[in-house]
């Protein structure tokens, strides 16, 4: 029957290794192997991955990894200290070969996002300091240099600076994504839409999907357990505290709406990456259930909205 007859899922739909190894927090998941991750994804349908710890670095034992298991490496989260103006350049020199491995992986976008006052992954920070200290209009500065400058590098590659909001980090609030978009080249700096982080930090995914359209170059899809979320906010919890609770999860299984996103989406013929990327604790979250949780929600719900369309 004509009504039964399936139709092609138009978003690229990869999957980020954080489900099974978690980078940022030691010990979760360190007994999974590349080859068991990569070929758990693959048989899920997922065509794509980022970077993570799990992975090879040699970009030839990589690539011939990931054609085994017919997955592309999609890009690679980028932590920079452009907002030190004392270590901008070095930071540009270490972005430089990131850059030039991810062209030689095939990547077409880098992801960036400032650790610079973040309360984990500011290296000049004391660890146990779990605050984020905002930056100042001199620091807010060098970083919209760095970032400019940034993306010059990529240009020569035919690749996209692509900008990761995140949780924990000072372009975290609606304000700060704001500011960033405000201050930043659109030609120049584009955005990571990450639906869950965006939920975190106060801003409402579709609103955030709707007033950036045409910044939106890359797309990370997490829910949030929003009980959970509100237990973070009533007790101050910092991130890692936030993930182990279980804040984050698959799409589908949170209070994300998704069905109004994937159709803004596919109104406006997105056609970059849309990568599944949900930080929980594997010993709790199953790696494997909650990535066919993730696939079968998306290609259901967009199966349902592309056939609507056609009606």
């Amino acid at each position: 029957m004509e009504s039964n007859k399936q139709i092609a899922n138009p978003f690229r739909i990869g999957i980020a290794p954080i489900s099974w190894v978690n980078d940022d927090i030691p010990g979760l998941g360190d007994h999974y192997t590349q080859d068991q991750v990569l070929s758990e994804m693959s048989s899920l349908g997922y065509i794509a991955t980022e970077m993570g710890r799990l992975f090879s670095q040699d970009p030839p034992s990589l690539k011939s990894k990931l054609e085994k298991y017919g997955i592309q490496l999609a890009s690679k989260f980028i932590g920079v200290l452009f907002s030190d103006e004392k270590r901008l350049e070095e930071e540009l020199q270490s972005f430089q070969k990131w850059v030039e491995y991810l062209h030689e992986m095939g990547c077409e976008h880098v992801i960036v996002c400032e650790m610079g006052g973040s309360m984990h992954w500011d290296p000049r920070r004391s660890p146990e300091d779990k605050t984020i200290q905002k930056l100042t209009e001199k620091e807010w500065a060098s970083l919209v240099e760095g970032l400019h400058r940034a993306a010059k590098l990529c240009q020569p590659f035919g690749m996209k600076l692509v900008y990761h909001f995140h949780a924990g980090t000072v372009v975290e609030t609606a304000d700060e994504i704001d500011r960033l978009m405000e201050l930043t080249d659109p030609n120049l700096v584009h955005l990571l839409y990450d639906t869950g982080h965006a939920l975190y930090g106060g801003y409402n995914p579709l609103e955030l999907l709707h007033k950036y359209e045409d910044r939106i170059q890359y797309v990370h899809l997490k829910d949030v357990r929003l009980n959970v979320l509100e237990q973070v906010r009533k007790e101050n919890l910092d991130f890692r505290s936030a993930v182990l609770r279980g804040m984050f999860t698959v799409p589908g299984d949170g209070c994300i709406d998704f069905a109004p996103i994937f159709e803004k989406l596919i109104e406006i013929q997105y056609d970059g990456w849309v990568i599944v990327e949900a930080e929980q604790d594997p010993a709790i979250a199953h790696p494997y259930k909650y990535a066919k949780m993730a696939k079968d929600y998306i290609d259901n719900t967009v199966q349902a909205l592309m056939a609507a369309r056609q009606q």
